[in-house]
């Protein structure tokens, strides 16, 4: 995944948050449009976060979005067929073959023939895999717990608050590979 950056490779300070609205969540879907510019800062946020924490937990061979999402996806549903977790991923076949070829190659996943059907193949999660994650998400919850606790007792609670709000935009399917975004 690509991360954005301010133009120097370091993330710019972000403008206050505006007061936290209560009624906010609950919106009608006809409600007002969110303007381009929250839409940019929400954007920027999310990948600056994403990026912060990813160097936070630098040692993980390098490995890109698509593939720490496909070792997690392998851990909590394998084994499963190549097929089955190109769905849980939202990617063409051929595209995940190539993201879990590294994986496999690093002894992060085993691939076993499926017992049901000799052409196929099971991907599921190696022990490298699993301590790998464990880390990773360890030094990630780290960095946050690190920064939350130097949040005020008022913004800590809008924080808490605004988790449900941000746990409804990821139940907006994406599109998938090769379509266009609506």
């Amino acid at each position: 995944m690509t991360a954005e950056a301010d133009g120097h490779g370091t993330p710019s300070a972000a403008p206050p948050p505006p007061p936290a609205d209560p009624a906010a969540g609950s919106l009608p879907a006809d409600g007002p449009a969110p303007s381009s510019r929250d839409v940019a800062r929400l954007r920027l946020l999310i990948a600056r976060l994403y990026r912060q924490m990813a160097q936070a937990s630098g040692g993980d061979l390098n490995l890109t979005f698509a593939q720490l999402s496909a070792l997690a996806r392998i851990e909590e549903h394998g084994p499963l067929r190549l097929g089955e977790l190109a769905a849980y991923e939202q990617v063409a076949a051929p595209s995940l073959t190539r993201t879990v070829h590294p994986l496999a190659a690093a002894g992060l996943i085993r691939k076993d023939p499926d017992p049901s059907d000799g052409r196929s193949w099971l991907v599921s999660i190696a022990p490298a895999g699993t301590d790998l994650l464990v880390r990773i998400r360890r030094e990630r919850s780290e960095l946050l717990s690190r920064r939350m606790s130097r949040l005020t007792p008022d913004q800590s609670r809008t924080l808490r608050a605004a988790l449900p709000v941000l746990e409804q935009l990821l139940t907006e399917p994406g599109p998938r590979e090769g379509e266009p975004a609506p």
